[in-house]
């Protein structure tokens, strides 16, 4: 992904034009939309300085010159497919690491997109799909409580943003941020990351993600999981024009081409499988536990949320914050969460790495996205595909995902930074310190069967404590 980070600048510069960057003024405030780490993740995690502003959408520059108007043309559909291909390595990989079927994600990801697309009366130029903030709860959902479970409470996730959704609507975007501070959503954001390091580590030297039995020779491992890291930097790093839109999928690719040659990849499940068959939809099943132990962790990429809006607004001159309105890009993103959900999909998310496609082809019309996700409709039915996905040594996936899992701990401390606040100060103190703790310690609360641990505890005492303690004293 492209985490982008909007920055004050010399007040009278200009908008200014290139692939997703651009100075803009308003009133006396200018402002400059810069790449800030263009890499690794879809979580779609943005850090906006802006966000505390009241009037945010009257703050931001748009250019005017840009056509962004529904068009569905059958001469689009080799861009559509070339957006899916810019989404699919980080499409594929949240149910690679948490043991979905991939071929579902694909489905849910393009179901996901069209109903956006109608929340939003296919104004908005985006694609839907896998959210890495559920990666973690969903493993130890799995793990808890079995998978029909987990996706009741991912159906719940979904609602939340549409709860969200009905708040703006009524109340303004003002009571969000107020309940969701950086100074709760940046420590949120890093538990994930840390929280999730461990399974980057161990399946990096060849173990089982929870580090209990052993898959391959270490050192074979370290080689396959290393090449893939390499190669994801550089491609991130000195990539040029389309192919730095693909660092994960081409760091998957090198480091399935060393488990080759290294002669430690099975091709026995892809031969066997069927060319096509529909996807294994799991259908949920609703628990307590499980629904209250998730849906803390909305919180955090509900207000990313926020980002991912801005960010394709600069790019296409247009501020959706106004038409159609955070309102309706939140109730879409919602509800393709629970439709994905009710399958056995994982959550979707806005797909920021997309947005960088859009810049970059200036492929503005929304109908765009329509081709794109009835082209992960249709290859969600190759099975062989699915297969071929589901064989990739776990080391690969490794060494990708010890990057992945960093950055996301990066976007969180810069969360932090951004907000300029003193940390050091007793109630910041206090607020930040027990939510690392108690999200990456291990930090349960039980009552009867219901248990309340890790990520959803860390955003739950986040947002209690900032609700509870008192601010400094103005003097």
């Amino acid at each position: 992904m492209v985490i982008l980070n909007i920055l004050p600048v010399h007040p009278g510069a200009e908008c200014g034009r290139g692939l997703m960057s651009g100075s803009c003024v308003s009133g006396s405030q200018a402002y400059h939309l810069k790449p800030e780490f263009p890499v690794v993740d879809s979580a779609s995690i943005f850090n906006v300085k802006m966000l505390g502003h009241k009037n945010i959408s009257k703050r931001i520059c748009f250019m005017s010159d840009n056509d962004v108007i529904y068009r569905f043309r059958l001469r689009d559909w080799f861009l559509g497919a070339q957006m899916l291909f810019v989404a699919f390595g980080s499409l594929v990989l949240v149910p690679l690491l948490t043991g979905l079927d991939s071929n579902v994600a694909l489905f849910t990801a393009g179901v996901g997109t069209l109903i956006f697309q109608m929340c939003t009366r296919g104004r908005v130029p985006v694609f839907l799909a896998s959210s890495f903030a559920f990666i973690a709860p969903i493993i130890y959902g799995i793990q808890t409580w079995g998978l029909p479970a987990t996706m009741g409470g991912m159906v719940a996730a979904g609602g939340v943003y549409i709860v969200f959704s009905m708040v703006i609507r009524f109340r303004g975007t003002g009571i969000i941020l107020r309940l969701l501070p950086p100074v709760v959503t940046g420590p949120v954001i890093i538990v994930i990351g840390l929280v999730l390091a461990p399974v980057g580590v161990n399946m990096a030297l060849g173990k089982t993600s929870d580090g209990s039995g052993v898959l391959f020779a270490e050192n074979v491992a370290l080689i396959i999981s290393m090449t893939s890291l390499a190669v994801t930097v550089l491609v991130s790093l000195l990539g040029r024009g389309f192919m730095r839109l693909v660092p994960i999928l081409s760091g998957i690719a090198a480091g399935y081409a060393v488990s080759v040659f290294m002669g430690v990849h099975d091709f026995t499940r892809v031969a066997d499988a069927a060319w096509f068959r529909l996807p294994s939809f799991v259908f949920p099943e609703f628990r307590w536990e499980a629904i209250l132990f998730i849906i803390p962790v909305t919180l955090a990429p509900a207000i990313e949320h926020f980002g991912d809006i801005i960010a394709i607004s600069s790019v296409t001159g247009k501020d959706f914050l106004k038409d159609p309105g955070i309102k309706s890009t939140m109730l879409g993103d919602g509800l393709a969460t629970m439709a994905a959900s009710f399958v056995g999909g994982p959550p979707n998310t806005t797909y920021s790495e997309v947005t960088g496609a859009v810049a970059l082809t200036r492929a503005f019309n929304p109908a765009v996205m329509t081709w794109a996700a009835f082209c992960a409709i249709a290859l969600s039915c190759v099975n062989k595909l699915g297969a071929f996905l589901q064989s990739i040594p776990s080391p690969v996936m490794g060494g990708i995902m010890i990057l992945l899992f960093g950055a996301i701990m990066v976007v969180g401390l810069n969360t932090l930074v951004q907000a300029g606040q003193d940390l050091m100060e007793p109630r910041n103190l206090a607020v930040v310190a027990l939510i690392i703790i108690f999200g990456v310690g291990g930090m349960t609360f039980s009552i009867g069967s219901f248990r309340l641990g890790g990520i959803g505890l860390a955003a739950v005492t986040g947002v209690l404590l900032n609700l509870l303690l008192p601010g400094k004293k103005k003097v």
